[in-house]
């Protein structure tokens, strides 16, 4: 018989929470929707007037990105965390929830390429200045504040540099002068660093990186501290920001094996950063595990552990073409952005994002060691080298 639209619109699952029978699995569920249903009218007026504790709408996100959300939440031991569609855009929207015209943004100059971007067109159109200290500044970074600083953007250490700020020395400076700290802190992830016990206000991640781990998902999330959060959640609530909750989901998912993943990444890494230092046209292995990293103290007092990607700088003479043929003869790594995942990935070029760079102008070669074989790994370099 043929069914009628009303019969097919209210078959099978209708909006009541217990119209279908319990089912407790290992996982949260995975919700998609825009429109959330109300139990009636006085939950509905409540939530008219900013009263209602439950979800109102699809933008509030959904029980599966409230679970990721609260994990993050207690690995990192803040107060809050809200994930965002990218890495980028949890960065950013931190900075337009805490800067206002006429402030002052003082950023490392190892920070993520694309963040000098927003700085330089989107905050400085609303008259937010920005200006760079050097990557391994302590309490001197004083000397780079202004009347007008109104938040420090930490990343350490820098992604592509490796260079180690003193957290607690610069935090301590901040907090005298009353200026929020934020931190990248994609690399350590929160089982190697806590920037909360550091006295940091808000703790960042690339979660497409780590967290995830499986190079199939781009999220990001901010943390921050309970004097923080009244101001963070009117951004987010004013922008509707919502992370899609299918990466909510896979990110969950892969953060239940994040400690299993980096053990693996941090013990291959050291192996083979400790190895190249050894090897014909290397001049520089820059990975702040290693004894000789220029911060190498700052690590061992600071850190539980290292992650999975490190640099190299090469020997004076060598160039672009040298660097091409050791990153076309790579077999086992695969050519690529990002990191953190399970696959070896290189990157490489001249390093020029900031002249105050220890390493400006120099060739370097950026490795992220996956979960192959540490020999296999090593074996791929040591051909590729020879192209040089």
């Amino acid at each position: 018989m043929k069914k009628t639209a009303t019969e097919i619109i209210n078959s099978g699952y209708n909006g009541d929470s217990h119209s279908l029978a319990r089912y407790h699995s290992i996982n949260p569920p995975l919700y998609q929707a825009s429109t959330v249903l109300f139990e009636n009218y006085a939950e509905l007026r409540a939530a008219g007037q900013g009263q209602y504790e439950g979800f109102t709408y699809g933008t509030d996100g959904s029980p599966t990105s409230q679970a990721f959300e609260q994990a993050m939440t207690e690995l990192e031991g803040g107060f809050l965390t809200k994930a965002f569609p990218s890495g980028l855009l949890a960065i950013t929207s931190v900075l337009q929830a805490f800067l206002n015209s006429g402030d002052h943004l003082l950023v490392c100059n190892s920070v993520y390429g694309p963040v000098r971007r927003f700085a330089a067109t989107l905050l400085h159109r609303f008259g937010v200045t920005t200006s760079y200290f050097p990557a391994n500044a302590g309490a001197d970074i004083e000397a780079y504040i202004t009347p007008q600083t109104r938040l420090i953007l930490l990343e350490s250490p820098g992604s592509n540099t490796f260079e180690i700020q003193d957290v607690p020395a610069i935090t301590a400076v901040a907090r005298r002068r009353g200026i929020i700290t934020a931190i990248d802190n994609t690399w350590a992830t929160p089982l190697f660093f806590q920037p909360f016990q550091h006295g940091v206000d808000i703790s960042i991640h690339s979660v497409t990186k780590y967290i995830s781990g499986h190079s199939d998902v781009l999220l990001g999330t901010a943390t921050v501290t309970e004097p923080c959060a009244g101001q963070f959640r009117k951004l987010c609530r004013a922008l509707e920001i919502v992370a899609p909750q299918d990466a909510c989901y896979l990110a969950l998912r892969g953060l239940k094996t994040l400690p299993v993943r980096l053990q693996q990444h941090e013990r291959a890494a050291r192996d083979i950063a400790s190895w190249l230092q050894g090897q014909r046209g290397v001049e520089t292995v820059l990975h702040p595990a290693l004894p000789d990293h220029p911060e190498h103290a700052l690590w061992q007092r600071d850190f539980t552990g290292s992650s999975g990607i490190f640099s190299f700088v090469l020997e004076a003479g060598y160039d672009e073409q040298a660097v091409a043929r050791f990153v076309d003869r790579l077999q086992l790594f695969g050519i690529g952005y990002s990191w953190g995942g399970f696959k070896s990935l290189v990157t490489a070029g001249r390093f020029g994002q900031s002249e105050l760079s220890r390493y400006h102008g120099r060739w370097m070669i950026r490795l992220n060691i996956g979960l192959e074989e540490i020999a296999d790994l090593k074996e791929d370099i040591t051909q590729a080298l020879a192209a040089l």
